[in-house]
C-alpha cells in the first residue's frame, strides 16, 4: 500500500531502467533467487554442489512467521556449519558490503480505556478524562528533551561502540545534507552525542507506529473518545534482551498512567539483536565471493533494521549467519514501486556460487 502510487502492478513483474519492478523484488524475492541460481548454475556445469547445501524458504516474516518454531522442532534436520541470508543492502550503490550487526526489536502496543462508550465532548468535555490525549500524553513522556529513551532501566547493557568500530564508519560515504536531501527533511534528529550512522546503527531507538482512537473521518464529530491505542516499536542494540525490555516498557507506561483510564499492554513480537564477528573465515569468504563477483571492494556495515531469525539461527543451531545481500537503498523495500538492480542480480548469482566453491576448500 498505497496501491495507486505503484506505476505498474506489484504482482507482475516489469523490468525497466535495468532494475525490476515488483512487491518483494528485492526484499526478499530477488536476493533468494539468486541463490537459487547459483545452485541450478554449478549442477549444470558440474553435475553436483561442492558442499551439503540446506534451503530454507519461509514467506511469513512480515505477517505472523511460524519459522523459529519449526527451528526449535528440527534441530537435527536443520543442523548446519553457518547460515547465508541475502536479505540486506549495500550502504551505497558501488559499495558491495557485508552487514555484521542487526538491531533487535521489541514492538509493543498499547490500549488505553476511559469511558464505557463515547461521549459527546461539549456534555462531558472537562471532566471525563479523554484516552487520547492521556495516551498522547504517555507517548511523549517515552523520551526526554536530549532524545534519550526515559525508560527506567533502558540503558543497562547497551555495549559502547569500540573507537575501531565508530573510526570505521567515519570511512563510509555517508553525508547528511544528501541524507536530508533524499528524504525532504530540514534536518535530522535523535540521541544528542551520536551521528547519524550511530544513531541507527548501535544505539536504541524508539517509534511511535502508528496511533488509533476516536472520529477520523471527513468534517466534525465532537467525540470524547472510549478507547485509544498505540504501536511502539524500539530498535534494540546487543546485550539487551526484547523481553526484558517489554518488562519495563510496560511497568514504565503502567506506573505514569493517570487512575482516570485504565492500561492494557499487548507484546506483538521481538527478536534480539546479532553481532556476528567480521573477521571469521566465513566473512572472509563472503568478502573475496563479493569482490570477485562484483569487481569491487568489500565495506563492512552495520543494519539498522531486524532479522529476528538471525538470532535463532545461532542460539538454536549453532550456526552463524553471512549477511551477504544485494539489494540498494533505492530499491524503496516496503514502499510502492520496490524494484531489485538487474546487475546486481546477476552478479548476486555469481556472487553466491563462487561462494559456495570458495567454502569447500576450508
Amino acid at each position: 500500500d498505497p496501491l495507486d502510487l505503484w506505476t505498474s502492478d506489484p504482482f507482475e513483474p516489469e523490468i525497466r531502467n535495468n532494475r525490476i519492478f515488483a512487491r518483494g523484488a528485492s526484499d526478499d524475492k530477488g536476493q533468494l533467487f539468486t541463490h537459487l541460481k547459483a545452485i541450478e548454475a554449478h549442477f549444470k556445469s558440474k553435475g553436483k554442489l561442492p558442499i551439503n547445501v540446506k534451503l530454507l524458504i519461509e514467506g511469513e516474516e512480515e505477517a505472523e512467521s511460524h519459522l523459529e518454531d519449526f527451528i526449535r522442532a528440527n534441530p537435527e534436520k536443520l543442523k548446519a556449519d553457518l547460515t547465508l541470508i541475502s536479505d540486506t543492502e549495500w550502504f551505497a550503490e558501488g559499495y558491495p558490503s557485508i552487514c555484521y550487526a542487526l538491531r533487535g526489536i521489541c514492538f509493543m502496543e498499547v490500549f488505553v480505556t476511559g469511558p464505557n462508550r463515547d461521549l459527546h465532548s461539549g456534555t462531558f468535555g472537562g471532566a471525563v478524562d479523554n484516552p487520547i490525549q492521556v495516551l498522547a500524553w504517555m507517548v511523549s513522556q517515552l523520551k526526554d528533551k536530549y532524545g534519550r529513551i526515559s525508560i527506567p532501566g533502558f540503558y543497562d547493557n547497551v555495549k559502547v561502540l569500540s573507537a575501531d568500530e565508530r573510526a570505521n564508519f567515519k570511512k563510509l560515504p555517508f553525508d547528511d545534507a544528501h541524507y536530508m536531501k533524499d528524504l525532504d527533511v530540514d534536518a535530522v534528529d535523535g540521541e544528542i552525542g551520536y551521528s547519524t550512522l550511530e544513531r541507527t546503527w548501535i544505539r536504541p531507538s524508539l517509534d511511535l507506529n502508528g496511533i488509533k482512537g476516536g472520529y477520523i473521518g471527513e468534517g466534525a464529530k465532537t467525540v470524547l473518545p472510549s478507547k485509544a491505542s498505540a504501536k511502539i516499536s524500539m530498535r534494540l542494540v546487543p546485550n539487551q534482551d526484547y523481553n526484558e525490555i517489554a518488562d519495563k516498557f510496560e511497568a514504565y507506561i503502567k506506573s505514569i498512567a493517570p487512575p482516570t483510564v485504565k492500561v492494557e499492554i499487548k507484546k506483538l513480537h521481538g527478536g534480539n539483536p546479532v553481532v556476528v564477528p567480521y573477521d571469521s573465515e566465513y566473512i572472509k569468504v563472503a568478502v573475496e565471493s563479493l569482490k570477485s563477483a562484483f569487481g569491487k571492494d568489500v565495506v563492512f556495515m552495520r543494519e539498522g533494521g531486524s532479522i529476528p531469525i538471525v538470532g535463532i539461527f545461532d542460539t538454536v543451531l549453532g550456526a552463524p549467519s553471512i549477511l551477504m545481500g544485494h539489494g540498494l537503498p533505492s530499491d524503496n523495500i516496503h514502499s510502492p514501486n520496490e524494484n531489485f538492480d538487474i546487475d546486481n542480480f546477476y552478479s548476486g548469482i555469481k556472487a553466491s556460487a563462487i561462494f559456495l566453491e570458495e567454502l569447500s576448500k576450508i
